[in-house]
């Protein structure tokens, strides 16, 4: 019989001895983790973000649906100083992801977030999750990302009186997006996002902050792939779109298409594109050919375009 090692729970004040110092700038370095775990895809923004007199722990955006995304954190049991804290920060952000870590989880403060995810329209969501420190043995500790209460999508999909009942048009986007997610989640590895959105458009992580692949449905008609850099400043987008289209033929040969390069000089991002015709209007047939279309380009988009920019960033 096989032997096991003993599987140990370590107190986080072991790994993290400080929550400011310690804690804090480590979930912010491991911002990706914690949106794996939530079956999202986050992008950091700042670290004690200024939120009136107080300082928010973390905030990021959702790549998928650019919703603001405020992160209270701390070593010990929940409690109500930080509970008041929480929903000052998301009001202040308008939040529509909002996580509360901590070691442990009382249960009148999880009974609380899961009122307000029922009370809450589909666009507002309350995570509780638990950050554990896990070894076997004499091993290198691990972490887990441990989420204890998260939305109910039925409730809030159900409730009369949710602010985000969709359009047909809208559920049609929904819709979409959703293959479109579960297809490069479930054979490609592309994306930890695990929610279509009722919107035109979608946008996924690459690794590199402030660039992002995206897929849109676009005026007349037309739907397209592209990469969408969207750095602090705007000063470093037209340099990196000049870099790259500075190698717009070998980019293109390597591609095996004509791409529609777009500066778009009164903005502070730049895009690089590839157009087809494409509604969401369209058949369902027509609609999952384009689906296969956007997970090749997307896939491909992505293996040409982000060694180069790493060359820059």
């Amino acid at each position: 019989m096989s032997k096991f090692g003993e599987l140990k729970r370590l107190q986080p004040r072991e790994t993290w001895p400080n929550e400011a110092r310690d804690f804090t700038p480590w979930i912010a370095e491991h911002i990706e983790e914690l949106g794996a775990a939530l079956g999202m895809e986050f992008e950091l923004i700042k670290r004690e973000a200024a939120v009136g007199s107080f300082s928010l722990d973390i905030l990021a955006t959702e790549v998928g649906s650019n919703r603001f995304v405020v992160v209270e954190n701390q070593l010990t049991e929940t409690d109500h100083d930080h509970l008041g804290k929480l929903l000052t920060y998301a009001s202040g952000y308008d939040a529509g992801v909002v996580i509360w870590i901590a070691h442990s989880i009382r249960e009148e403060h999880r009974q609380a977030l899961e009122w307000l995810n029922q009370r809450t329209d589909e666009n507002t969501e309350f995570f509780a999750v638990l950050v554990e420190v896990l070894q076997i043995d004499d091993s290198r500790p691990a972490y887990n990302f441990k989420a204890v209460v998260y939305p109910n999508d039925w409730k809030k999909s159900t409730s009369k009186t949710s602010a985000a009942q969709t359009t047909e048009r809208s559920e049609r986007y929904r819709e979409y997006f959703q293959r479109l997610i579960d297809e490069l989640r479930e054979k490609h590895q592309f994306t930890n996002a695990r929610k279509g959105q009722p919107q035109s458009w979608y946008s996924f992580s690459t690794g590199v902050s402030g660039i992002l692949l995206g897929m849109c449905f676009a005026l007349n008609n037309k739907a397209r792939v592209e990469i969408y850099l969207n750095l602090a400043e705007q000063e470093q987008n037209k340099e990196l779109f000049d870099f790259l289209f500075s190698e717009k033929d070998q980019i293109e040969a390597e591609y095996g298409d004509t791409l529609t390069w777009e500066r778009l000089d009164e903005r502070k991002s730049s895009r690089i594109s590839l157009y087809r015709d494409g509604s969401i209007e369209a058949d369902t047939e027509s609609l999952e050919e384009l689906m296969h279309w956007s997970v090749k380009h997307l896939i491909k988009m992505k293996k040409i375009m982000i060694p180069r920019i790493k060359q820059l960033i």
